[in-house]
């Protein structure tokens, strides 16, 4: 017979720690964007001076080395990017278009775009740097 007091190990409930746990991964499954990221292989050329870009909802013309067009990531040719550009009159006044050009595009290509996108009745138009 000891005298001595036993000493209980305290127990660990571990039903809500689970709880939580099922919880947490829960809420970053929802909260989760399952978007197909796009990338053209672009060297953007560089402007010193250039402001933060502010990153919305717009419409993406890209035109690589080559003076390839794509639009939202979907290569394109001239007379696709022009009917393209044709169908969106009607909705011109609510949409912005984000033009990427690689560094060493030609200047003609660039122009082109800016001109078929300006004849369409599209007033938004940001160059995208880096």
């Amino acid at each position: 017979m000891s005298l001595k007091p036993r000493r209980r190990r305290p127990d660990i409930n571990i039903v809500p720690l689970i709880d939580v746990l099922t919880i947490l991964i829960f809420f970053f499954l929802m909260t989760m964007q399952f978007r197909e990221l796009q990338a053209l292989n672009l060297t953007l050329p560089d402007i010193e001076t250039a402001g933060a870009s502010a990153v919305d909802e717009s419409l993406v013309i890209g035109i690589d080395a080559e003076g390839s067009f794509f639009v939202d990531g979907n290569r394109v040719d001239r007379e696709e990017l022009v009917g393209f550009l044709r169908e969106l009159r009607p909705v011109a006044r609510e949409i912005s278009v984000l033009l990427m050009a690689d560094e060493n595009t030609p200047l003609r290509e660039v122009t082109f775009v800016m001109d078929k996108v300006r004849a369409s009745g599209i007033d938004q138009i940001r160059l995208q740097s880096r």
